[in-house]
C-alpha cells in the first residue's frame, strides 16, 4: 500500500501544475453532459419565481397553496434522492442519468399542458422525483470518472448548471411576461422538457463509471473507460489497481448491489459516523441559508420593497442570476487550488454579512408605506445579489463536491443519496413555509433568523470538515478516521493538511 501511495505521489508531480490544464476532454465532456441534468432544478427554481404570479393570477388560488406548489416539487425530490442510491448501484451511474431525465420529462410536459392546479401540482411531484435522482447521480458520477487533481472542479459542474438553469428560467420570465396569462406560464414550465431531451439522448455517449464497473466486478470495461479517461496507461493502470484495493473492501461479491449498506450507514463506525456529520451538516446548512426561498420569492421581497412593474422585478432577478453564474465560475478553477475549506468559509461569512445587511435595508423599508427610502432598495437589491454570489462561491458548488467525494466507494451511492435527502427535505421545507414565517415576523426578521444560521454554519464547517484537495476517492475513508489521541469529533482540524 505504501508503494501505491508513493507510486500516486510521483504521479501527481509529473502533471502540469495548472488543474484545468490537465483535465482530459472526454472525461470533461462526460462530466458536462451529466451535469446538464442539474440544469432541470436550476431551470425551474427560477422559471416559479415569476410563473407563480401569473399561475396566482389565472388559477385564483391562495398564497398557501402557491407556497405548496413551490415546494412540493422540492418534497418530492425527497424520494428521488433516497431512492436514486440503491437504484444507481443496481442499474449503474449512467442509466440512473437517463431515468433522472425521462422523470423530470414527464413532469415538465404535464406542468406546460395543465389545466388546473392538481394537474400542475401532479406534474411538480413527479418532476421533483427526477430532480432528487439527478441531484444525487450528476455529482457521484463526475466524481467517480474524474481524477483527484481537476475532481473539484468537475464535481461543481453541477451547481454550475443549476445556476445556468435559473438564469435561463429568469430569461425566460423576463421574455416571456408579455404574453396573455393563460399561456405564458405554462410555456415557461413546459420549456423545461427540452434539457430533459438532450440529456436522455446524450448519455449514449457517456461512458459507464468505471468505480461501479469495477463493484459489478466487469474490471475489463473498468480498465477500459480508465483508458479513455486518463492522461496515459500508467496512471489508468495506477487508478484501476487502487479501485480495485478499495472495491475489496467491505463488499462480499463481485456482483454486489448496495447489500448492507443501509445497516452500516445507520450503525456507522466512528470514521463512517465522521463522514455522515460532515455530508449531512453541509447539505443542511445549504438549504437552511434561504438559498432557494430568497429566489423563488425575490419578486415578493421587492415588491414588498416598493417595486411593482413586473418587469423591474424580473431584470432584478436577471441580475441575481447574472452573479449567480459569475462567481460559480470562479469558485469551479480555484476549487482545487486553494481548496473546498478556504472557499466554504468565505461564503458562509459573506452570507451572514449579506443578510444582515438584507434585513436591516428590509427593516427600513417595512416601516414606511409611502415615500419609501431609495437608499434601503439600493441596499436590498445589492444585499441579495451578494448573497447569492457568495453562496456562488461556498455552499453552492461545494456541497456537491463534498457529498459525493467524502464517502467509500461501498457507501458512495446511498450515503451521498442519505446525505442529499436532508438537501431536499430542508429545501422543501424552507420553500413551503417562507412567506407564512415572513408574513409573522416580516422579511426582515426573516433574514435576520437566517444570518444567524449561517454564524452557525461556519463555526460547524470550521470544527468538522476537513480538506479534501488533492485527495483521491480513495484516501477519503483514511482522512476522517477517529486516531486513538483524537476521540472529540470536533478535533477534525487536525486531518486538515493538503
Amino acid at each position: 500500500m505504501a508503494s501505491n501511495k508513493n507510486d500516486a505521489v510521483q504521479l501527481e508531480d509529473s502533471l502540469p501544475n495548472v488543474p484545468f490544464r490537465r483535465i482530459h476532454k472526454y472525461v470533461l465532456f462526460s462530466a458536462m453532459l451529466a451535469s446538464t441534468n442539474s440544469i432541470l432544478l436550476g431551470y425551474d427554481i427560477g422559471v416559479m419565481s415569476g410563473a407563480k404570479i401569473f399561475i396566482r393570477d389565472e388559477l385564483k388560488i391562495t398564497r398557501v397553496q402557491i407556497e405548496v406548489l413551490v415546494g412540493i416539487l422540492n418534497l418530492m425530490s425527497l424520494i428521488g434522492s433516497l431512492l436514486s442510491g440503491k437504484t444507481s448501484d443496481y442499474i449503474g451511474r449512467r442509466y440512473t442519468v437517463i431515468l433522472a431525465a425521462a422523470t423530470f420529462l414527464v413532469g415538465a410536459l404535464l406542468m406546460g399542458l395543465a389545466p388546473s392546479y392538481p394537474v400542475l401540482m401532479a406534474g411538480r411531484m413527479i418532476a421533483g422525483i427526477g430532480v432528487g435522482y439527478s441531484l444525487m447521480i450528476a455529482p457521484v458520477y463526475t466524481s467517480e470518472i474524474s481524477p483527484a487533481n481537476s475532481r473539484g472542479l468537475l464535481a461543481s459542474l453541477p451547481e454550475f448548471f443549476i445556476v445556468g438553469g435559473i438564469l435561463l428560467g429568469y430569461v425566460s420570465n423576463f421574455v416571456l411576461a408579455g404574453l396573455p396569462s393563460w399561456i405564458n406560464w405554462r410555456l415557461m414550465l413546459g420549456l423545461a422538457a427540452i434539457p430533459a431531451v438532450v440529456v436522455g439522448g446524450g448519455v449514449m455517449f457517456m461512458p459507464e463509471s468505471p468505480r461501479w464497473l469495477v463493484m459489478k466486478g466487469r474490471i475489463d470495461e473498468a480498465n477500459d473507460v480508465l483508458l479513455k479517461t486518463s492522461i496515459d496507461e500508467a496512471e489508468a493502470r495506477f487508478r484501476l489497481d487502487e479501485i480495485r484495493d478499495a472495491a475489496n473492501t467491505g463488499m462480499r461479491s463481485s456482483n454486489w448491489s448496495g447489500q448492507g449498506v443501509w445497516r452500516e450507514l445507520l450503525r456507522p463506525s466512528p470514521t463512517i459516523r465522521r463522514i455522515l456529520i460532515a455530508a449531512i451538516g453541509i447539505n443542511f446548512f445549504m438549504q437552511a441559508s434561504g438559498n432557494d426561498a430568497v429566489i423563488y420569492y425575490t419578486p415578493e421581497v421587492f415588491r414588498d420593497a416598493g417595486i411593482h412593474n413586473k418587469k423591474k422585478l424580473f431584470g432584478v432577478n436577471v441580475l441575481m442570476g447574472l452573479s449567480k453564474t459569475t462567481f460559480v465560475l470562479v469558485s469551479a478553477f480555484c476549487l482545487d487550488k486553494f481548496g473546498r475549506r478556504p472557499l466554504l468559509l468565505l461564503g458562509t461569512i459573506g452570507m451572514a454579512v449579506s443578510l444582515a445587511a438584507l434585513g436591516l435595508g428590509s427593516k427600513f423599508l417595512e416601516g414606511t408605506t409611502e415615500n419609501k427610502p431609495e437608499w434601503a432598495i439600493i441596499v436590498s437589491v445589492i444585499a441579495v445579489c451578494s448573497f447569492v454570489s457568495f453562496f456562488s462561491i461556498g455552499l453552492g458548488p461545494i456541497t456537491w463536491v463534498y457529498s459525493s467525494e467524502v464517502f467509500p466507494l461501498r457507501l458512495r451511492a446511498q450515503g451521498a443519496a442519505l446525505a442529499i435527502s436532508v438537501n431536499r427535505l430542508m429545501s422543501g421545507g424552507v420553500a413551503m413555509s417562507f412567506l407564512s414565517v415572513s408574513h409573522k415576523i416580516t422579511f426582515g426578521g426573516t433574514f435576520f433568523v437566517l444570518c444567524g444560521i449561517m454564524v452557525v454554519a461556519t463555526v460547524f464547517f470550521y470544527f468538522y470538515l476537513p480538506e479534501t484537495k488533492g485527495k483521491t476517492l480513495e484516501e477519503m475513508e483514511e482522512l476522517f478516521e477517529v486516531k486513538k489521541k483524537d476521540r472529540h469529533p470536533t478535533k477534525v482540524m487536525e486531518m486538515t493538511n493538503p
